[in-house]
């Protein structure tokens, strides 16, 4: 059976109150939340990124062919945010993956197994861990929860516990991430599903060792962007960054492409 075409949602779009200042350009080890989180979906995802912002929300920089959606509606919770990024996404994209912007920790491993759990009869994969379930690092089928979120926003229902008692939800606990084999390896303490809604979450996040890496020709580093990797590896070009770079064999130029545990790094073509 081959895999849905898939497509993601960053929702960057909330107040922040408890945070105080908005997350979406908080610094990450040489980038923006914002920036790790469209490169950490892109990974897994055919179809576009979609990034949903508050109207008028500056925004920082992000890698070319990301699409912006606008959230008119203020304080209308992430149902609303989700149905604005879902009127974006183009013809033939099955299962979309739903992230906050406030996940820095998230890797793609988790990802990856979330969206390959959704089953023929599923309408949500939703994970379950730390006491809490988690919409905002679920995987969702199109054609059937885009119908149910509108019609729960036309009731004025704004939270998601609505969404899940009328759609078919698959929920997967600790034990079944964990049965995964590459998120029992690369996360085994389920950080990916952690979200950062104050300052002090947020510091002691950025205060944790970035990712381990492996840069050829060099070794193990750690570093949260590629662009921390060259640096560290002390490779020439912009940001530390060669011509020819790739993360686990696939191109890479922006010194603020995401690293995660696990990762291959090549900083330069070899020659």
């Amino acid at each position: 059976m081959s895999r849905p075409v898939t497509a993601a949602i960053v929702l960057a779009g909330g107040r922040s109150a408890r945070m105080g200042r908005p997350k979406a350009g908080l610094a990450w080890h040489g980038s923006t939340l914002l920036r790790r989180a469209v490169g950490l979906v892109a990974r897994e995802t055919e179809g576009p990124v979609v990034v949903v912002r508050a109207a008028g929300q500056a925004l920082p920089a992000l890698p070319p062919g990301t699409q912006l959606a606008d959230d008119a509606r203020e304080a209308r919770g992430p149902l609303q945010g989700m149905a604005a990024g879902l009127a974006v996404l183009g013809e033939g994209v099955e299962v979309v993956f739903v992230t906050g912007v406030d996940a820095p920790l998230l890797h793609p491993a988790l990802i990856r197994h979330v969206i390959t759990s959704l089953h023929a009869h599923d309408d949500i994969v939703l994970p379950q861990a730390h006491g809490f379930p988690h919409p905002l690092a679920a995987a969702y089928r199109v054609a059937t929860v885009a119908p149910m979120i509108e019609a729960l926003l036309a009731e004025d229902s704004l939270g998601t516990k609505p969404l899940m008692r009328r759609a078919r939800v698959r929920r997967l606990d600790e034990a079944a991430l964990l049965a995964d084999p590459a998120v029992a390896e690369w996360d085994p303490d389920l950080r990916s599903l952690h979200n950062l809604n104050e300052p002090a979450a947020y510091e002691a996040a950025l205060a944790l060792p970035e990712p381990l890496v492996t840069v050829q020709g060099r070794g193990p580093l750690r570093a949260a962007t590629l662009g921390r990797a060259g640096r560290a590896g002390r490779a020439g070009g912009a940001g530390g960054v060669g011509p020819g770079a790739t993360v686990n064999g696939r191109p890479a130029s922006d010194p603020q492409e995401p690293l995660v545990a696990g990762d291959v790094v090549r900083l330069a073509a070899l020659g």
